[in-house]
């Protein structure tokens, strides 16, 4: 089957408008120190913008307030909002939001999504994702917390961490294990806890290399959250009992494309600013640009990002024709790839600027201090890589002599082109 990432010239013009946008309207707020409310009031008239160009949330349906987009024009999309941190929120396509209101979207009833998904997609509501525990990250079968059923509520017990948002949130969508009893992936369910239901402790943001001075992020931070008796009603559950990895996995295959592609924003954006300092900085009698191992980090920095760019756009075609669960290897390389890529290439336009690239006067060193987490984020790159080759090697079964070896093809040849070789024999 072809591989078609065409799109067609008026979504290639939606594209060019993201561009301008995104560069002249939204990168120039990165040098401004804004409070919250400023933030908002800023950013309100540009949101109004993205609505009218069609644009907003547009990872949803067209019946949920969104575009209808495939998953490879909103990689396109998501590679232009890649390169500023705060244009995702602009555009409705905020982690952890966009992603709450897709798993709404696709587990939740006609009551959850009027009074949760609707006003989280106006922008009325913030929302948290809570499922990573103190013992439970890479895998979540070991998850704690626990929601048992009290006639008509569910009782919560446990301790999270790493729940983005969850200090501005409104509500929280939480992992627990409803059934203990089940097999491993069937335990778990989700559900919806408003953020001042009694019992649920905001303890406080943690330190991160992305932002380790606490309460300056507009978007939220990454929170420690104790549940002690919360108690919700039983309508808050998302789906059915159980249904908590399989939605979880619907929620997350989509994110990862997207996360891929706003990296390649963001490489490119580094790559834009190593080739400009390559070809200002003069040293040792030549330019930057002249030397060898600076042309070494701008070709092998072109050729990472070629790669990950084409894996990326195959994974989002692949889930366009097949869905995310046909899709699982392609996602699981984009995952590992695309976050090296970021990492290695804002690594190298560091190195090309020196002290000044080092220092806060560049946004490199904060581009690197984010690019860190992408290998840990959304599944670490070790648990990718193994569940990839895993699924690769169903595809392989073991022989006593391997296919390709030449003694034994060399036999089944001569068997196989006998008559021609006894004939040449004969002749000679």
């Amino acid at each position: 089957m072809a591989w078609d990432f065409s799109t067609d010239p008026e979504f290639e013009e939606k594209l060019k408008w993201m561009r301008g946008f995104v560069r002249d309207e939204i990168i120039p707020l990165e040098t401004l120190d804004l409070d919250r409310a400023t933030f908002a009031r800023i950013t309100a008239p540009m949101k109004e913008q993205v609505r009218e160009q069609g644009l907003w949330a547009a990872h949803l349906p067209p019946e949920l307030g969104g575009g209808g987009f495939g998953q490879v024009a909103l990689g396109l999309m998501h590679e232009i909002l890649g390169r500023c941190r705060y244009a995702p929120g602009i555009f409705g396509n905020q982690a952890p939001d966009s992603g709450n209101a897709e798993l709404l979207a696709i587990g939740g009833s006609a009551e959850q999504k009027e009074r949760w998904m609707h006003p989280l997609l106006r922008g009325e509501l913030r929302s948290c994702f809570s499922m990573t525990e103190p013992g439970a990250g890479a895998d979540p079968t070991m998850l704690a917390t626990r929601a048992v059923r009290d006639g008509d509520e569910y009782v919560i017990d446990g301790h999270k961490w790493f729940s983005s948002n969850a200090t501005g949130s409104d509500f929280l969508i939480v992992m627990v294990v409803t059934d203990p009893d089940a097999p491993p992936y069937q335990r778990a369910s989700m559900i919806v806890v408003p953020t001042d239901t009694p019992g649920v402790e905001v303890v406080r943001d943690i330190p991160v290399m992305d932002h380790p001075e606490i309460g300056g992020e507009i978007y939220g931070g990454h929170a420690e959250v104790v549940y002690r008796g919360v108690r919700v009603p039983v309508e808050n559950l998302v789906g059915n009992p159980g249904d908590g990895f399989k939605l979880a996995q619907q929620r997350l295959g989509p994110g990862r494309i997207h996360h891929a592609m706003r990296w390649l924003g963001q490489s490119q954006r580094a790559f834009d600013m190593l080739c400009e300092r390559a070809v200002s900085r003069t040293a040792s009698g030549s330019r930057l640009a002249d030397k060898q191992m600076v042309q070494d980090m701008i070709a092998q920095s072109a050729a990472d990002m070629a790669a990950a760019r084409l894996l990326t756009l195959h994974a989002a075609w692949t889930m366009d024709q097949v869905g995310a669960s046909n899709a699982r290897v392609e996602i699981g390389m984009i995952k590992y790839w695309g976050a090296r890529v970021l990492h290695d290439v804002i690594d190298r336009a560091i190195q090309v600027h020196g002290s000044l690239g080092f220092s806060g006067d560049l946004p490199l060193e904060q581009m690197y201090r984010a690019a860190r987490a992408a290998r840990i984020y959304d599944g670490p790159d070790e648990v990718h890589k193994e569940s990839v080759a895993r699924r690769i090697l169903r595809g392989y079964t073991p022989v006593d002599v391997p296919t390709e070896h030449v003694p034994t093809r060399t036999e089944a040849a001569r068997a196989k082109f006998a008559q021609y070789l006894d004939a040449a024999t004969a002749d000679a």
